[in-house]
Formats: structure tokens, C-alpha cells, sequence
């Protein structure tokens, strides 16, 4: 019964930092998941692929004003949760907030609630920074990440709100990078044509490192919110904690949009999928 109970409890601890991004996730579902004791050791570390450049949103893609997604997270037969993500357009920058919450035999098991915020400049995809506060069970952490490009750093400010410590820690960026939560919302902009890889860098975890988008294929995709005609994108990279730590996938929809509406992640317990459920532009 043990080893029963605690398989919703390992899926819904990594499901929980999908809307955030610790800095591991192949962009989005592996960030805990990869610091814990379900993945295995990573292989040696390969030459990390001189960083890129970020290239800006092109000019003829719009954002929406307003939009909110909300996905189920389900794992085999378990539905574990739901995410949300928000997303707020305010001058040139595109605020984004993101909430992970267990729901079910989970959340009895191992209340989740967490928050997470991040955004990017519009006409640059710089980031903005990112902020999670996340409760899991007994853990309370609030965390802080600030971008200062003129200066080539980014800081980062957490606090233990169980264990009242905190840590500071300080590493040095190029002149624009994306985060782990921004990251899905800026490949949208990005032109996708089967067998193109887009590379851009990412922060992860006090790091910076070179993320490539894969467009594999053009699929068919059936989520509660409907069918969709899509393009199918592996996120990959070359060195660093989402290097050899599962397989994930985003579905992006096949029109100017590049709406996302399915996430999957392969890893070696099992596969994990977040399913579009609406989609409200209000």
C-alpha cells in the first residue's frame, strides 16, 4: 500500500513546478522531478553549445491582450492537477501567472499549492525575471529572480518560510535570456517549420544554458477544449539538469497563433500529459 500511495505523490511533486520552471525543466515539467531521487544520475556532461543569441519576437506575431489556459495534469488514470496559466499584456512587457494545484486523492495526500510569475519585454523576449512561492505539503518557499542586463547578473533572493533562513546568491547572464516559464510562451513567436531546431538561452538555475525547440511533425490533437491541427515540438539540450532527464513535448496549434495545448513528458516512471481544457481571451 505504501508504494501505492506514494506514485501520486512523486508524479504530483513534479507536476507542481510544470507552471513554474525551477530552472530544470526541458522548459517546463522536469524541474523537481530532476532534483530528486526518481530520475536517474545524468550521463557525463557533454561541450555545451555556444549560447545563442535570443532572437526577438518578429514583427507580424501578436500576443493576445488578455489569455488564460487551463490544463488538466493526468498521469496514467490519475487526473493529479490542474494548471493555469495568465497571461497580461501591460506596454511592452507580457506579464505571466502560473498556478499549479493537486485536486483529488492527491491534494489528500500531499496538499499543492503553488504560484509562480514571470513575463518578458515584447519587443526584445528578454525576460523580465521570476518570482514562485510555493507551498507542498510542510515546504513553504518563497523565491525571487532579478535580470539586471545592464550589468550582466541576475540575483537570486529564497526564503524558507517554515525554517525562517534565506539564501543569496549572485551569477552572471548574457545581455538577454529567457526563464523556464517565459520560454513556452516566447517559442510561440518563433517561426516553426518541420526538421527546424529554435536555440535561444535559458537561466536554469543560476546557469545559463542552450535550449533548442525541435519541430518534429505535424499532428492531430484531441484535448477537452477541442481538436487541433498542430505542430509537435521536442524541447532539448545539450548539457545542464534537463540534459537526460525524460523526454518532453509541446503541441503547439498550426496557424499564426502557435497556441499550446498539450505538454507531455516521458520519463522513466511513467508518462505524464497536461491537456488543454479552455482557453479564454477575457
Amino acid at each position: 500500500m505504501k508504494a501505492v500511495r506514494m506514485a501520486p505523490l512523486r508524479v504530483w511533486r513534479c507536476l507542481s513546478r510544470v507552471a513554474a520552471g525551477c530552472g530544470v525543466c526541458t522548459i517546463f515539467v522536469l524541474p523537481f522531478c530532476a532534483s530528486g531521487q526518481f530520475l536517474s544520475k545524468p550521463a557525463a556532461a557533454a561541450p555545451q553549445r555556444p549560447i545563442p543569441v535570443l532572437q526577438p519576437p518578429p514583427g507580424g506575431f501578436q500576443y493576445p491582450q488578455h489569455e488564460t489556459l487551463t490544463f488538466s495534469v493526468d498521469w496514467r488514470v490519475f487526473t493529479a492537477g490542474v494548471a493555469v496559466f495568465h497571461l497580461d499584456q501591460s506596454g511592452d512587457a507580457m506579464k505571466i501567472t502560473a498556478t499549479a494545484d493537486s485536486i483529488g486523492a492527491v491534494n489528500m495526500l500531499f496538499p499543492v499549492v503553488d504560484r509562480f510569475e514571470s513575463g518578458f519585454d515584447l519587443k526584445t523576449g528578454c525576460s523580465t525575471g521570476f518570482n514562485k512561492q510555493i507551498q507542498e505539503g510542510r515546504r513553504k518557499i518563497a523565491s525571487e529572480l532579478v535580470f539586471d542586463y545592464a550589468h550582466g547578473t541576475q540575483t537570486q533572493n529564497e526564503r524558507n518560510l517554515v525554517k525562517g533562513t534565506a539564501t543569496h546568491k549572485e551569477a552572471s547572464i548574457p545581455a538577454c535570456v529567457t526563464d523556464s516559464l517565459s520560454a513556452m510562451f516566447y517559442t510561440q513567436s518563433q517561426p516553426m517549420a518541420v526538421g527546424q531546431t529554435v536555440y535561444f538561452p535559458l537561466a536554469d538555475s543560476m546557469r545559463t544554458v542552450t535550449v533548442g525547440m525541435k519541430v518534429e511533425d505535424h499532428e492531430e490533437i484531441k484535448t477537452p477544449a477541442g481538436t487541433f491541427q498542430t505542430i509537435k515540438v521536442q524541447a532539448t539540450a545539450d548539457e545542464g539538469i534537463v540534459k537526460n532527464r525524460g523526454s518532453i513535448w509541446i503541441w503547439y496549434t498550426d496557424d499564426a497563433r502557435h497556441l499550446p495545448v498539450q505538454i507531455q513528458a516521458r520519463l522513466f516512471w511513467g508518462t505524464i500529459t497536461f491537456h488543454l481544457q479552455s482557453v479564454d481571451f477575457k
